[in-house]
């Protein structure tokens, strides 16, 4: 990895991480904000969402409908949104970006005429781009935590809390890997974010109609969505090897088919 190549990233790509982080932790907080309020009118919102299409509440993260009424099943099922779904927006955004920035930008015959080779490129900007979805997890993560212990209403059991977290974060470097392949396999230098943002919200879409009662879910598997499991109400909830083999094996295969590509691609004209 190139150190100057990694701190000229790494402030190219600041604004847009804190900017991020700064929005996602206010949706979370504030939305959280809402759980004791939620609890005071129980009985009512329990009958207003009976009247609700089953639709809706699932695309809004609930699986259950007694999942509002607990602070961990709250936070999870909008943590799909913020996280899941924005977190991962922003992987791919930034990791289908930062290797084609050189190309569009017309700046790659600079940056290869110096002492540096396109491994050091590729893995480099792709650590950047991986450690800044770290952080913004890892940010996420700890508002998460403050807000469920500032608006619990009882104690709870905080190890759920972290398996849906290390879930969320397996799904963003996956999106972000994915973002990565998605760039080298561009034959000319463009933005893709727009088809990047839409493919995570098709790949969103397919986990939430799977979800519904009455279909036959098993196409779901298709989107990496179906394998976080969001079940942190059940008895002995906990990370489950398939799904974690599956995220990490399915990123290291979408890196190292990128990193191929990336050794044997014209990225000069």
């Amino acid at each position: 990895m190139n150190q100057i190549l990694f701190r000229m990233e790494f402030r190219r790509n600041l604004r847009s991480l804190i900017m991020w982080a700064l929005i996602i932790s206010a949706l979370i907080f504030f939305t959280m904000s809402f759980f004791r309020t939620v609890l005071l009118y129980q009985q009512q919102i329990a009958s207003m969402i009976q009247i609700v299409p089953a639709v809706a509440v699932k695309m809004r993260g609930f699986s259950n409908i007694n999942d509002i009424f607990s602070i961990m099943g709250f936070y999870t099922a909008n943590n799909l949104i913020y996280m899941m779904l924005l977190g991962s927006i922003y992987a791919i955004m930034l990791s289908s970006n930062i290797l084609l920035k050189e190309e569009y930008g017309k700046t790659a015959e600079y940056l290869m005429s110096r002492p540096i080779t396109r491994n050091d490129i590729f893995y480099t900007k792709l650590f950047v781009a991986f450690l800044n979805v770290f952080i913004l997890n890892v940010i996420a993560t700890l508002v998460g935590f403050i807000s469920i212990h500032i608006f619990k209403n009882t104690e709870c059991d905080f190890y759920p809390f972290f398996v849906i977290s290390l879930y969320t974060l397996f799904l963003n470097l996956l999106f972000g890997s994915l973002g990565v392949l998605i760039s080298v396999l561009m034959k000319r230098a463009r933005s893709v974010t727009s088809f990047c943002i839409a493919l995570v919200m098709v790949l969103y879409f397919l986990h939430t109609i799977s979800r519904m009662s009455g279909v036959d879910g098993t196409f779901g598997y298709i989107s990496p969505y179906k394998w976080v499991d969001v079940s942190v109400s059940q008895p002995g909830y906990g990370l489950e090897g398939w799904r974690t083999a599956a995220f990490l094996g399915t990123t290291a295969l979408l890196i190292a088919g990128a990193g191929f590509i990336y050794r044997k691609k014209d990225i000069l004209t």
